[in-house]
């Protein structure tokens, strides 16, 4: 049985972690593709605003999950929420 105190560190930390990926993924999202048009280079050929739109958002949100399943998995074991079994 866990302690709340350990409970809530656990908590606080996944809320946070989950609040920087959060904000990351509203970046990729909304803030490049606001300013997509100003973002007006050459990137591998492509323009920089197509190839973020076509490629760079959904690699981005790949890597943030791949981040996220890492973190909880370490963060799980460290306050003994892992589903190991015994």
């Amino acid at each position: 049985m866990q302690t709340n105190s350990n409970r809530r560190a656990y908590w606080r930390k996944n809320l946070s972690f989950t609040g920087i990926l959060m904000l990351i993924w509203f970046c990729v999202t909304f803030v490049v593709t606001f300013y997509a048009r100003q973002l007006n280079f050459n990137f591998f050929g492509w323009p920089f605003s197509f190839w973020m739109a076509a490629q760079g958002a959904p690699l981005v949100y790949v890597i943030i999950i791949a981040i996220y399943a890492r973190y909880m998995e370490r963060l799980d074991a460290a306050h003994g929420f892992d589903e190991s079994e015994d």
